[in-house]
């Protein structure tokens, strides 16, 4: 029987903390499935899905805690594979920074009870001011028979400062 485990660390970023990380999953015979990593605000944090053999799961969690004398705190996680339904789509929001703008958005989406799969999000200067724009990229889960007409009128309420693109299909 396979296992999938999601683990997520942040440490001091040194060069290296891939490559080791790798080394420790196939040295255990687990198989890198998906991750997400970056740095931010001078940490290395990341994300990652793995498969490992349930006869290997327990060596290979106790390898992974050991990265903790290395300065990556890793936290690990089984992972609870189910059928979603429903359609991903692609939504892009900018504006003017301000506080608050994340909570808006997310509210709204809770509301029509989408769930957020991915989120980016960055503050940079305005191109003809100086100005700081918010920018967000998301894939959202949207439930069956949720129009994306009604997705697009809840986010056009929080306020007309705000540029939503609305893609289907990801």
């Amino acid at each position: 029987m396979t296992k999938q485990l999601v683990l997520s660390f942040i440490g001091e970023d040194k060069p290296g903390l891939v490559e080791r990380l790798s080394e420790t999953v196939r040295e255990h015979h687990g198989n890198w499935l998906e991750s997400r990593m970056a740095h931010l605000a001078d940490k290395f944090a990341g994300i990652l899905t793995l498969s490992v053999p349930a006869e290997h799961e327990t060596d290979l969690v106790n390898a992974l805690q050991a990265f903790d004398r290395l300065g990556l705190k890793v936290m690990i996680e089984t992972a609870n594979v189910l059928a979603t339904q429903g359609e991903n789509i692609h939504l892009s929001v900018v504006g003017n920074d301000k506080p608050g703008i994340v909570k808006e958005v997310s509210q709204v989406l809770h509301s029509l009870m989408i769930n957020v799969k991915e989120l980016e999000t960055s503050c940079e200067p305005a191109p003809m001011s100086s100005e700081m724009l918010f920018k967000a990229e998301m894939v959202l889960r949207i439930p069956e028979g949720l129009a994306l007409s009604d997705l697009e009128g809840a986010l056009e309420s929080i306020g007309s400062d705000l540029m939503i693109e609305l893609e289907s299909g990801n």
